[in-house]
């Protein structure tokens, strides 16, 4: 690391070299050497940047959902129908799961189920992000009835929201579990009968 590094750049440098090696191993598996040696950081100053695994874990959480919902704002807030927008994220979301790159998986579905009984900090920020996340759904969905993209679809946005989510988020898992795409396809495929696109 560069020795000018303020507090805070060392501090996300760490949160962005311990992302890969989180979805790669799992929370636990990573020991916080390995994080600071991949970082170049001594070890003995982890506690000067993070009070806590458990607070290392929350802030690597938070960090990703900041990055995730501004990606999430650029492709729900394009050109196009909000059909048109809603489909750009998930065909987004397609191609991030079905790729080479580890780094663009998903840590909602590699650390979920683990952290959540780990730490309550930490489902915390898991509830808080994937929360942020499916109210922009719910967001675009209203859009798309207003605009009439989605005029069809008559029950409650927010619920819609949760449902696509949730059933993405459920796709992705079993894609891991598989280690092939057919439930993202699945997943896919769902959406654009949902939305009237055949």
């Amino acid at each position: 690391m560069n020795a000018s590094a303020t507090v805070p750049d060392v501090r996300q440098h760490i949160l962005d070299v311990a992302h890969p090696l989180l979805l790669a191993k799992g929370f636990t598996a990573v020991g916080l050497a390995e994080v600071l040696a991949a970082a170049q950081v001594p070890k003995g100053s982890f506690y000067h940047y993070f009070g806590s695994k458990e607070a290392f874990g929350e802030a690597l959480l938070d960090s990703y959902f900041a990055r995730y919902l501004a990606h999430t704002d650029a492709l729900l807030g394009g050109a196009g129908t909000a059909a048109q927008r809603l489909m750009a994220y998930f065909e987004d979301w397609l191609d991030s799961q079905t790729g080479d790159e580890a780094q663009s998986r998903c840590p909602v579905v590699k650390l979920g189920a683990e952290v959540s009984d780990l730490s309550d900090a930490m489902r915390a920020a898991l509830e808080r992000g994937t929360g942020r996340v499916t109210e922009r759904l719910a967001r675009s969905i209203a859009e798309g009835q207003a605009d009439g993209s989605l005029g069809h679809l008559t029950e409650d946005a927010a619920t819609l929201g949760r449902t696509l989510y949730q059933n993405w988020l459920g796709a992705s898992l079993l894609a891991k579990i598989l280690r092939q795409r057919a439930p993202l396809d699945t997943a896919m495929a769902n959406t654009r009968s949902l939305f009237g696109l055949h």
